[in-house]
C-alpha cells in the first residue's frame, strides 16, 4: 500500500491529528516484527513518520522494509524472546512497543508469556507511553491447548508490568502474501480432490492492513485505549467449507471437496510434517470468531474490509489460464 493511501486511510478513521501525527518521530519497537503481520505494521508506522526498530531472531527477514522509510528511519536488531537480556536491550530508548511473538512449537511459556512480561517491564523502565500485546481470539488460561493458554497468561504478565498496555486479540489474518489463504489456494489449484478439515469450523478472517491500523490506533492514543482489550475480527463469518469453496470459485475451478470427520482430521494433524499440528487442529475445531463480550475493532474507529473485496484479484495467479480465465460463479 502506498504511503498516500495509508495516510488517507488514517484520515478516514480520524486517527490522525490535524497538525502532527502523535507517532511522528517516536521510536516504536516491534518484538517479533519480521513476519507477515510485522511487515504490514512497520509500513503503516513508517508512513505515519514513526521510527521503527524491528527486533527478531532473524531480523534480516525484514530487510525488505528498510527501503520503505527514510534514511535511518528503520532499524533491524537481533532479539531472541527466549533470552530476556536481548529483549531488554531491544527496548532501549523505546517510546512505544508492540509484542508480536507467536508460535505453535517450542517453549511457549517462555516466548508468549514470560518474555512478553519482560518486554512490557523494560518498556515501562524506558518511559514508553504505549505498549500493545498481540494475543489471539479464543485465548483461555484454563485450556490445555498450550498456544491459547500461554497467550492468555502473556496478557496477564504484560498488564502486570505495564497496566496501561493495550491487548489486541485478532482473528486469523489474511492478505495477498499470507500463509493462510494462499495455502488453501495452492492445494486447490494442484489437487483434483481436496479434503476439508473442520468443515463446519467458523472463522472471522481479518485483513492484515486493518489489523495493523488497529495497532497504530492504539499506539497513537494510549490515554483512550490503554488498559483495554479488543477483539479484532473481520465482517464475515465463514465456515472452513465455505472458505475453500469461495477460493475455488475465485480460481475458476470446480473441485470435489470431501468434508473430513474429526477423527480423520486429528490423525492427519498428528502426522509429522503435516501443515497443521494437533494444537492448530484443536483451535480450528473450536472456531475463531469474536465472542462479543469484549469491544471489537469498530471501537477503534475501524471498519474492517471483507475478503470478498480482494479474493478474485488475488486468485488470478492460481487460475488455469491466469488473468485470461474468468472465475466460476460462487
Amino acid at each position: 500500500m502506498a504511503r498516500d493511501e495509508i495516510h488517507a486511510k488514517h484520515w478516514q478513521t480520524g486517527s490522525l491529528m490535524a497538525q502532527r501525527d502523535p507517532l511522528e518521530g517516536k521510536l516504536v519497537v516491534l518484538i517479533g516484527g519480521s513476519g507477515f503481520f510485522g511487515a504490514h505494521l512497520a509500513q503503516d508506522l513508517l508512513a505515519r513518520g514513526a521510527r521503527v526498530r524491528i527486533a527478531a531472531r532473524n531480523p534480516e527477514r525484514a530487510g525488505r522494509i528498510k527501503p520503505l522509510g527514510n534514511l535511518g528511519q528503520t532499524q533491524l536488531v537481533g532479539c531472541d524472546a527466549a533470552r530476556p537480556d536481548t529483549v531488554r536491550k531491544a527496548m532501549i530508548g523505546a517510546d512505544a512497543a508492540v509484542y508480536m511473538v507467536g508460535a505453535f512449537n517450542g517453549d511457549l511459556d517462555a516466548i508468549q508469556d514470560k518474555a512478553a512480561g519482560v518486554a512490557a517491564a523494560a518498556a515501562a523502565e524506558q518511559g514508553a507511553q504505549a505498549f500493545v500485546y498481540i494475543s489471539a481470539i479464543g485465548v483461555d488460561p484454563d485450556t490445555d491447548i498450550p498456544y491459547a493458554r500461554t497467550k492468555a497468561e502473556g496478557e496477564k504478565s504484560v498488564l502486570a508490568a505495564f497496566p496501561k498496555a493495550t491487548v489486541l486479540r485478532p482473528s486469523v489474518l489474511f492478505g495477498e502474501g499470507d500463509n493462510f489463504i494462499n495455502m488453501f489456494a495452492r492445494l486447490i489449484a494442484s489437487l483434483p480432490v481436496l479434503p476439508v478439515f473442520g468443515p463446519e469450523a467458523r472463522l472471522q478472517p481479518l485483513l492484515v492492513d486493518d489489523a495493523a491500523l488497529a495497532v497504530t490506533t492504539a499506539l497513537a492514543d494510549p490515554a483512550r485505549h490503554g488498559g483495554r482489550t479488543y477483539e479484532l475480527a473481520g465482517p464475515d463469518v465463514l465456515t472452513m467449507g465455505e472458505l475453500n469453496r469461495r477460493i475455488a470459485a475465485a480460481q475458476g475451478r470446480r473441485k470435489l471437496f470431501i468434508d473430513m470427520p474429526d477423527i480423520g482430521s486429528a490423525i492427519f494433524a498428528a502426522i509429522p510434517g503435516s501443515p497443521m499440528n494437533l494444537d492448530q487442529w484443536r483451535l480450528l475445531k473450536q472456531g475463531n470468531v469474536a465472542s462479543g463480550t469484549l469491544p471489537g475493532i469498530d471501537k477503534l474507529g475501524i471498519r474492517p474490509r471483507p475478503l470478498g473485496l480482494f479474493l478474485n484479484r488475488w486468485m488470478i495467479r492460481y487460475r488455469k489460464h491466469g488473468r485470461f480465465a474468468a472465475p466460476a460463479s460462487a
